[in-house]
């Protein structure tokens, strides 16, 4: 294996990867699907009142984001990585192949959401993601920043997300 690192992002990594790359790409991903399903107890909410982040479920596929890390970048991104999207391990490190817009399929560290955590929601209805969401605030800000700046960024990668639509459209509408 090459010390070559490539890095798939589905959610703020696509807009806010916080690590130095020397190339990306718009990637897909197959066998799992963006989703809300995660509760957050850390970053968009707290233990007493929990917010949900996206993961990886199973099924489906994603539109993302592919990034190349360069040989000398690789241990300080994989450190940065595993502090930013392991606070209390609720996702499992993988290896999946992913095909980038120009036809390449590449090998990418992803964080697949593990269906085992105490924090999985698993399947919930917009409804009741919408509740979640609405007025939860973590270490990171209120939830439906989160879920407002996704949209806004899948927007801008040409992506249509429309469950992801709605749900902001319902949690906006509880928003005080």
């Amino acid at each position: 294996m090459s010390d070559e690192l490539w890095v798939f992002g589905y959610g703020s990594l696509m807009w806010r990867p916080g690590f130095p790359f020397v190339e990306r790409s718009p990637a897909t991903l197959a066998g799992r699907r963006r989703a809300f399903c995660i509760y957050s107890v850390h970053h968009r909410g707290t233990y007493e009142r929990p917010g949900l982040v996206l993961g990886l479920a199973p099924g489906g596929s994603v539109r993302g984001a592919a990034y190349r890390i360069a040989p000398a970048d690789r241990a300080g991104v994989y450190a940065y990585l595993m502090e930013r999207e392991q606070p209390t391990e609720t996702y499992i490190e993988a290896r999946r192949w992913v095909r980038l817009a120009d036809g390449r399929r590449v090998e990418c560290l992803v964080f697949l959401s593990d269906v085992h955590h105490p924090q999985w929601a698993g399947a919930l209805s917009l409804e009741q993601q919408a509740q979640l969401i609405a007025g939860a605030t973590g270490l990171s800000g209120r939830n439906v920043d989160y879920l407002r700046d996704l949209v806004e960024h899948l927007g801008r990668e040409g992506i249509v997300d429309r469950s992801m639509e709605v749900l902001l459209g319902l949690v906006e509408g509880m928003e005080p």
